[in-house]
């Protein structure tokens, strides 16, 4: 049983009994390999959604817009996307025509709503100042899609 520790766990970095082995590498040579720990994952808490929330309640549209924003911005998909937005609308609120910057901040909002069967991609997003978007849902106005600039290809 001892040719077991021996051969299949070792002491690497302060961690004992680490499963380890050998693997043949692209190049040929012998590689060393552990097994992945679990604990080396950083935690991630995520916000639960309100329980009466509703997605096809057109009052809960806001609710649901501040929480895929939240999301977007946290991983690159969804930063990739944010940037594609921004480079469409040559980096201007469609509502006020002002800058958006990161110091005055944007909120995506759907042009369909998705409580009224709107999509959740770029065709039917734009980015609003956070004031802006606010006077749009208390206000009940439109905003269309800029059209795109030259330069920014359809993504």
């Amino acid at each position: 049983m001892k040719w077991i520790k021996k051969k299949y766990f070792a002491s690497i970095e302060g961690q004992n009994w680490v499963f380890h082995g050998e693997i043949l590498g692209q190049k040929g040579a012998i590689q060393p390999i552990q097994l992945f720990k679990a604990k080396s994952i950083a935690i991630e808490r995520h916000t639960k959604i309100q329980s009466e929330a509703n997605p096809y309640d057109p009052k809960w549209e806001t609710y649901f817009e501040k929480r895929l924003a939240v999301k977007m911005v946290h991983n690159l998909k969804g930063k990739r996307q944010l940037l594609h937005l921004w480079k469409q609308q040559g980096g201007l609120c469609p509502l006020c025509t002002q800058k958006i910057t990161k110091l005055t901040g944007w909120h995506s909002h759907h042009i369909v709503w998705r409580s009224k069967g709107g999509r959740d991609e770029a065709d039917n997003r734009v980015l609003l100042h956070p004031d802006c978007h606010e006077q749009l849902h208390r206000q009940g106005l439109t905003v269309s899609k800029p059209r795109p600039l030259r330069g920014v290809r359809k993504a």
